[in-house]
């Protein structure tokens, strides 16, 4: 079981700029950014495959967001002209092989989670 471990969230002014990391303890395959606001149902934000190209954006972050890979075990996510509604406990996760979608139920590894605001 690989642990992950998230860090660099906190608070914006709406348009501004903030990166989250995510490292992991072991490789991986797909490495993933999620996000859950209260109420709502946790959603893709972006995702590298085990080959460390970026795969997929949801498309209210495009444009907006680039997801990145540093080295083998380290995930990043830059966000930019952040939005009131980024607000959200942003997670890491993981899964081993190629498969890499966005289909939250698949992945098997998780980090805690931290807390991006976006505030007007």
């Amino acid at each position: 079981q690989v642990q992950l471990v998230e860090s660099g969230g906190g608070s914006v002014q709406v348009g501004g700029s903030m990166r989250l990391s995510c490292e992991a303890s072991g490789d991986t395959g797909c490495m993933a950014w999620f996000r859950q606001a209260p109420g709502r149902e946790r959603e893709g934000v972006a995702a590298i495959n085990a080959g460390g190209s970026p795969t997929w954006y949801a498309n209210s972050v495009k444009g907006r967001f680039t997801v990145a890979q540093e080295g083998k075990t380290t995930l990043s996510l830059q966000m930019s002209r952040l939005k009131p509604e980024d607000t959200a406990m942003y997670y890491c996760a993981a899964q081993d092989g190629w498969w890499c979608g966005d289909d939250w139920h698949k992945y098997s590894n998780w980090g805690r989670g931290t807390q991006v605001t976006v505030s007007s």
